[in-house]
This record gives structure tokens, sequence and C-alpha cells, in this order.
């Protein structure tokens, strides 16, 4: 029963990364998988092409590059941290018996 939900899991995670592929739409290339800030940005010109930013950054990366690595960073130590503290709690319910427990 355990290879079945793990089929089952990878089908899933095949189906999310080609589904919206091949769901989306060809159109105009330089607007194809853009981020959500440039969409926002986008949207606010739409309404109100008179909009001046009223904030800053504080620091702006050198290059899309470092930018890209930070982003890889965050994502990575965000991970950790939930790895950690997941593996603590299993290790702490499996040292006092309610491993096989359900909520």
């Amino acid at each position: 029963m355990n290879k079945f939900w793990n089929a089952l899991l990878v089908l899933a995670v095949i189906g999310l990364i080609c589904v919206p592929l091949a769901l989306h739409e060809k159109g105009d290339e330089t607007q194809t998988f853009t981020g959500t800030d440039d969409q926002a940005q986008q949207a606010i010109k739409d309404v109100n092409p008179d909009y001046s930013r009223w904030a800053e950054p504080l620091w702006t990366p050198p290059s899309s590059e470092v930018a890209s690595l930070l982003f890889a960073v965050q994502a990575s130590l965000g991970t950790l941290v939930l790895g950690y503290v997941l593996g603590f709690y299993r290790g702490r319910a499996t040292r006092d018996g309610r491993a096989n427990e359900r909520a």
C-alpha cells in the first residue's frame, strides 16, 4: 500500500509541473513566466499611470544572478529550519512512544 501512495505522490508532482506548462498560452515571449512583482507593477501602471513609488529599497542586488542566489539561500535556510523543527518533533514523539499516533 505504501508503494501505491508513493507512486500517487510522484504522479501528482509530475502533474503539478506538466499541467501548467501544457496549459500555458503562447504569446509575447518577453512576458512569459514573469514574476508577480513585474505583474503588480504593470497592474499599478494600468490603474494609475501617474503613480510614483514613495519608498525605495535599502539595497538593490547588483545583478539578477545575485538576486537569484539570495532567494535560493533564503529558501534553503527556510527548508533547513522547517526540516529541523519537523525532525525534532518527530524524534520527540518517537522517544515518547507516540510515533504512530495520528492526530
